[in-house]
């Protein structure tokens, strides 16, 4: 069985020989790991059941540390070198009057997927869409700004939103033109108590605009994944009305990943669930061992599970902990 076969039967709710897994690594944690096992083609060697590609970006670096992508967004990557923080407003006005956004359709965007795809034919393939449509409507315009412009400025909200999701659709329709299996649409919609804009809003104005890239998506016979931090379960019966297949990060500080295991793994599957915040970073090695292996066996029974760290890997998590986790699952 292929890591690929294994994943697609995974996400069917069947048991597979071996309980497909993932690890994904920050810049930190991976010069860390990489250091301590003194092996440079460490990463390479783990495994791994997905590969993720993403379309070109076709924005600039403007020096060492700001790089601002083809939103026109600058990324200040001082502390945090995988993504960054956003400096700045693109639109600082609730309106779109003097804004052009990217053509989806600019050649180059995917000239890199036929070497990707045919190096990684035996692996899961992921489309990996970031920042899909709140967190992109937030970058331009500020949290704190687009927050209260979905109360005080409502209709700008509908256009902005409107004009991401024509942008992604684009890009989507293009990605599956070549022989992926998924999209992971990448949103985060939770805090460490409930969604950032609540229930209501999310269903007004995120709800439809996710159920159409869903199903362009579902269309073309692929499976939907989203990545969406925080506590963001009560969404799951909307989640699963409009086709999601996958659900990621799965944490365990915000909900009780049996729980929601026994109430959705009819109809969910589930994509990490090893606490980045508590137990990789803090725990002994023979924890991460014991906690590893019971998610393997509860979460994991009947199928639908693919065993991650909640997040990538963060720098503070020890070097011993990552070869923890890493030998439980490598020796199912």
């Amino acid at each position: 069985m292929t890591r690929k076969e294994r994943v697609l039967k995974a996400i069917q709710h069947e048991e597979t020989d071996i309980v497909p897994y993932q690890l994904n690594f920050t810049i930190p944690a991976r010069k860390k790991v990489i250091e301590y096992a003194g092996d440079e083609n460490f990463l390479a060697r783990i495994g791994n059941h997905l590969a993720m590609v993403e379309g070109k970006d076709f924005g600039v670096w403007r020096d060492t540390d700001y790089w601002q992508d083809e939103f026109g967004v600058i990324w200040n990557r001082k502390i945090d070198k995988d993504i960054g923080t956003v400096e700045g407003f693109v639109l600082p006005e609730p309106n779109l009057k003097s804004y052009c956004f990217p053509d989806p359709y600019r050649s180059g965007r995917f000239e890199h997927f036929p070497e990707f795809i045919s190096q990684n034919h035996d692996r899961f393939i992921l489309f990996n869409l970031g920042f899909s449509l709140f967190e992109r409507a937030w970058t331009l315009r500020g949290m704190e700004n687009f927050l209260v412009d979905m109360l005080a400025h409502p209709v700008f909200v509908e256009e902005l939103l409107d004009a991401i999701l024509e942008y992604n659709l684009g890009v989507i329709d293009q990605a599956l033109n070549f022989e992926i299996d998924g999209c992971l649409f990448g949103d985060d919609w939770g805090q460490q108590n409930g969604l950032i804009m609540g229930p209501h809003l999310w269903r007004r104005f995120i709800k439809p605009r996710v159920a159409k890239m869903y199903a362009k998506v579902r269309e073309r016979g692929k499976k939907v994944f989203i990545h969406s931090c925080g506590d963001v379960d009560e969404l799951f019966p909307d989640l699963i009305e409009i086709g999601l297949d996958v659900f990621n990060p799965f944490q365990p500080e915000v909900m009780d990943v049996f729980a929601i295991k026994r109430q959705y793994g009819k109809y969910l599957s589930f994509y990490g669930g090893i606490s980045v915040q508590r137990l990789l970073p803090l725990g002994t090695p023979e924890e991460v061992k014991q906690v590893t292996r019971r998610m393997m066996e509860e979460i994991a029974k009947g199928g639908g599970y693919i065993i991650a760290p909640a997040h990538d890997i963060p720098g503070d998590v020890p070097a011993e902990n990552i070869l923890a986790l890493l030998e439980v699952v490598q020796n199912q």
